[in-house]
């Protein structure tokens, strides 16, 4: 992973916030991986993790998956670029 700043803070420790939310979420933190794609305006995470813990990462109705979007707004807001999150299987 490149690290970008992003307004004094990096995108690594996004990346990292990121691995910290969904290790703690899954049964095997093994299997997590988070890819970072940077584009002009945005900051791409993909998420995957075993086959198994999808359904934990993405919750009921969608409900954490959104959680950890907010929370990547949230600390990404008055920065230059927007951060999205993405779950592959």
């Amino acid at each position: 992973m490149n690290t970008t700043d992003v307004g004094g803070k990096t995108a690594d420790s996004l990346g990292d916030l990121v691995t910290y939310i969904a290790s703690s979420i899954v049964e095997d933190p093994t299997q997590v991986k988070v890819d970072r794609i940077t584009g002009e305006t945005t900051i791409m995470f993909e998420l995957s993790v075993a086959p198994d813990d999808v359904g934990r990462v993405i919750g009921k109705k969608g409900r954490t998956a959104n959680a950890i979007r907010t929370l990547l707004r949230a600390v990404s807001r008055h920065r230059e670029k927007r951060t999205s999150l993405e779950i592959i299987s």
